[in-house]
């Protein structure tokens, strides 16, 4: 393998010129040294209009802040919560795109790149580096851009699944900021109990997709007896870390990949990026491999799990706003939905508290004024709250309705009960189901 020749973040980002869109590796591998050196140049009026691209990014957000409007202007994929505010106030937006297809924005020309800016590990004995806990679009980016740029990162775990030569880069740059990383979410009660519903219908062998955070923390705990479950999934962390140790996921009965574990970006503990570190059991992979349909579709028994904003009473999903504030993204969860339901006794499962904090009922008589819609009534199968499980699946409105208000919240069934009435008309008692 060649010397490597490095450069200052400065000098690196001295190549790229305005009006460029720029991809940014994300989740918990932000190449932040490159992002402070932009700003050093935005600061000196020597740069403008620069477009920025990524999925949800942790750690500091200048490329969104109005303190930079008319130079940066960021356009992600899905929105975490330090863009979240600015997004809704116009300082930034919000591309909607399925994020299994955004590779294709970028290899198809749809967004030309004149930047690719990722964290990637140190190379080994073959000058091949990893993108380590962030792989998503940036295989992609990095064949797109016109500029390639590099931090090389010792914090970066070298994983398996997509490797890069060195010769890629156009520059290298050096850092040793440590990775983001996210602690465990305990659930409540009220998150525990819906755990023990989502687990009621996975069985031994299913192979599974999830998220982060507290829910899917006590669907974890729920599975700790289960035998030999599989991981095909967007992201994962702590909580699925546990059932992987004590051999609940060991993919035995995974049909492509078998014994792996497939992933394409994680936030977690120290804990979780140290065991994809030189893991050969873990593929993190292309994002347009891990959210293909046909690709989930090939492991029988996939549970997809995924949350919901509120739902509607004929079974539309909104998952990606508030009204008309957005909050989040399209992100996987159709694509998961439809490969699930494609897969061989697969099941596709949304899963929420009955209600908001605020106590509101996320089941309602139809969907906030400019919600997103992420899954359509015709694609909602499977609907969870603390109060029960249901099916939708070759189920019509009017019984859709009916069944979702059996697992809303009690104090809010007559209501929704009544709403169901003056929707379908004096028809909607004389039938049970």
């Amino acid at each position: 393998m060649k010397e490597i020749h490095f450069v200052s973040a400065d000098e690196a980002v001295s190549a790229i010129r305005s009006h460029s869109h720029i991809h940014l590796s994300s989740v918990a591998s932000v190449p932040h040294v490159l992002i402070n050196a932009l700003c050093r140049r935005a600061d000196a009026k020597d740069i403008e209009d620069l477009h920025f691209h990524h999925f949800h990014t942790e750690g500091p957000a200048p490329y969104s802040e109005e303190k930079y409007e008319g130079i940066f202007f960021d356009q992600g994929f899905f929105l975490g919560p330090n863009v979240r505010k600015n997004v809704n106030a116009g300082y930034a937006d919000y591309l909607p795109v399925h994020l299994g297809e955004t590779p294709r924005l970028y290899r198809s020309g749809a967004i030309k790149l004149g930047a690719a800016l990722v964290n990637c590990s140190l190379p080994d004995e073959n000058g091949m580096v990893s993108l380590g806990t962030s792989v998503d679009c940036s295989v992609a980016a990095i064949d797109s851009a016109e500029i390639v740029i590099g931090v090389m990162n010792p914090n970066v775990p070298f994983a398996y699944g997509n490797l890069i030569p060195v010769e890629k880069f156009t520059y290298l740059v050096q850092d040793d900021a440590p990775l983001v990383t996210a602690g465990f979410v305990q659930p409540t009660e009220i998150e525990k109990q819906i755990g023990k519903n989502c687990a009621a219908l996975v069985d031994d062998g299913d192979c599974l997709q999830m998220g982060i955070g507290a829910l899917p923390n006590a669907l974890t705990g729920e599975l700790m007896n289960h035998k030999n479950l599989g991981l095909h999934t967007e992201m994962f962390a702590d909580g699925l870390l546990e059932l992987i140790k004590k051999g609940v996921i060991n993919g035995s009965c995974k049909k492509i990949d078998t014994g792996k574990v497939v992933s394409s970006f994680l936030l977690g503990s120290q804990e979780v990026y140290s065991f994809i570190d030189h893991n050969p059991d873990v593929l993190m992979r292309d994002i347009a491999y891990t959210n293909n349909p046909w690709v989930i579709a090939q492991n029988p028994h996939m549970k997809a799990i995924n949350s919901a904003v509120e739902v509607d009473l004929t079974g539309q999903i909104c998952a990606d706003s508030i009204g008309t504030r957005l909050f989040s993204g399209t992100g996987g969860q159709l694509e998961f939905v439809r490969g699930a339901t494609m897969s061989e006794g697969g099941k596709s499962i949304t899963a929420f508290a009955s209600r908001t904090l605020k106590g509101h009922s996320k089941i309602t008589p139809q969907l906030n004024p400019g919600a997103g819609v992420v899954t359509p009534r015709s694609d909602a199968h499977w609907v969870v709250t603390e109060y029960g499980a249901v099916d939708l699946y070759g189920r019509s409105c009017q019984e859709r309705a009916k069944l979702l208000i059996s697992i809303a919240h009690p104090d809010d069934r007559e209501n929704l009960d009544r709403a169901a009435f003056e929707r379908f008309g004096p028809h909607y008692h004389n039938f049970s189901i």
